[in-house]
């Protein structure tokens, strides 16, 4: 069984057994205490007295740690902790290579290798150094260079020929770090807290027990994912993870950073669908990829809703291989959450669109969606957009196919004099929330007027404040974001999505 090991960085034994007792609290199974900087002659009680079981690091300032000690010292600092009772002393390979005379006896060893670059060259001449020493366990983590590097890490925990830790470093090599329960890894590592993470990637305990899934996590489980650049603030995990605990559902969902240009998008794809042993299920696709999507379905030969293709934009993949081959289709749910958030504040039908002007800023994949979609019932669009090229062109793509679409310049927005204003980019959104499409000068605005913001991080977005302070009628980007959801949720799974849930969870996240 995969253990979940806190990494604690020592300033003084009283510290760190406080965080050994909290990360026993919040379920770890042991503990590493990195003693770089610290010396345990001053307090010999770090390891006897230690609420777990534990591993004991005194890494080089060479190998990402803080220790200038010479390797001698180092060894035997680590031999004299063994003695004293820790599960395992962590060696790095360099160390135990130049130095095998000091070298602990026996056979509590993890001797690992780490580079925080990239991958290294030699990686699998370095992981048959590590399966070849005595150690026990065999270590190898390495900078992500793309998500790609993850299954690497995967197909090294499937062939081991001892208990190993295969890691990624990096919001890339995130998931690695979840899935190495799901891939047999001796361990994997969860910090304490976010600013006492020991490595760039590194999750929390409390994110790695609750948003994760860990206790749940087996080699059975289905994984998920939002493939999107940026994800790292991505509120898909949470709601996805929490329906599949409301419901029973052995799943996992994951944030996938993937580089927005088409190329990533497609190495991603390829490799992670030929990839079996992943089981990957399902897939949410937002900014930059949407359009990305349809072209690889497309290319693909893939079943595509007819209405995502109208639209030029998919935001959810199905991957089906119980047939034993892979069966891809593409559907976008943003469409109904658009049209339904808009139809449900103003009490109408969709066919009474056909009353309204409405402003749509953006031109990507959402811009496309809500374009398509109130131009099918009769509403007169507008686009905005920075670049006035791609305005004109979505515009130029949708006009007369029953309403009338036209663009016009960003910059004339705060002259329009629409009803319905629905913004698709990413103006605002965390951590930029002090942006926003109107500027500093609004439109002017009515209590007729409703102002639909399509980002949902932060919930109260500085466009939708502008609005409530004109009296005008505001839709938050967390509506929209649960409706499409939900309906990704019974595409992925066949079962109907537990709203409220996954409601109160994105709400909680983001007011937290």
């Amino acid at each position: 069984m995969t253990k979940l090991c806190v990494p604690i960085f020592v300033e003084s034994v009283e510290q760190a057994h406080r965080d050994a007792m909290l990360s026993a609290e919040a379920g770890a199974d042991l503990v590493e205490y990195r003693i770089d900087l610290f010396d345990p002659q001053s307090d010999p009680g770090l390891v006897a007295r230690s609420p777990l079981p534990c591993i004991v690091t005194c890494r080089p300032t060479n190998e990402g740690g803080h220790s200038e000690l010479e390797s001698a010292q180092r060894l035997e600092i680590l031999a004299n902790q063994l003695q004293a009772g820790a599960s395992y002393a962590d060696i790095e390979l360099a160390t135990y290579q130049s130095d095998q005379k000091g070298v602990p006896a026996g056979g509590r060893l993890i001797v690992s290798s780490h580079d925080f670059k990239g991958r290294p060259d030699r990686l699998y001449n370095i992981l048959s150094e590590l399966n070849s020493n005595p150690a026990e366990v065999s270590k190898i983590v390495w900078m992500a260079r793309s998500i790609r590097d993850n299954l690497e890490a995967f197909e090294i925990l499937q062939t081991r020929q001892k208990p190993t830790i295969a890691l990624c470093m990096g919001e890339a090599g995130l998931i690695s770090r979840v899935l190495a329960k799901k891939f047999g890894a001796f361990l994997t590592f969860a910090s304490l807290r976010d600013e006492s993470a020991t490595a760039p990637g590194q999750v929390t305990i409390h994110d790695m027990k609750r948003l994760y899934r860990w206790d749940a996590l087996n080699p059975k489980s289905k994984v998920f994912g939002v493939v999107a650049c940026p994800v790292k603030h991505s509120m898909s995990p949470a709601i996805h993870n929490a329906a599949f605990d409301a419901t029973g559902f052995d799943g996992v969902y994951l944030p996938m950073l993937v580089q927005p240009e088409y190329e990533a998008f497609k190495a991603f794809m390829e490799s992670f669908l030929a990839f079996e042993p992943l089981d990957l299920t399902g897939l949410s696709i937002t900014i930059p990829h949407k359009e990305n999507a349809l072209r690889y379905l497309q290319e693909k030969g893939a079943q595509i809703e007819p209405l995502a293709e109208t639209i030029g934009a998919v935001n959810t993949i199905i991957i089906d291989r119980s047939s034993g081959d892979v069966k891809l289709s593409g559907r976008n749910t943003d469409y109904a959450a658009i049209l339904d958030a808009i139809t449900d504040q103003l009490k109408i039908h969709r066919e009474d669109l056909a009353n309204y002007r409405v402003a749509v800023i953006g031109a990507g994949g959402t811009g496309r969606t809500a374009v398509a979609a109130l131009a099918a019932y009769g509403a007169t669009v507008v686009v905005y957009n920075r670049t006035r090229d791609r305005a004109d062109a979505l515009a130029g793509e949708f006009n007369g196919k029953t309403g009338k679409v036209v663009s016009a310049p960003l910059e004339k927005l705060c002259d329009s004099c629409c009803r319905i204003y629905l913004n698709t980019t990413s103006i605002g959104m965390h951590p930029n929330i002090d942006e926003s499409p109107f500027g500093n000068r609004a439109p002017k605005l009515s209590a007729d007027t409703v102002v639909f913001d399509a980002v949902y991080n932060p919930i109260q977005t500085k466009l939708l404040r502008q609005a409530k302070e004109a009296g005008a009628q505001t839709i938050g980007g967390v509506e929209m974001f649960i409706r499409q959801a939900a309906a990704q949720f019974l595409a992925f799974t066949g079962i109907p999505a537990p709203t409220d849930v996954m409601h109160n969870v994105i709400v909680k996240r983001l007011t937290a």
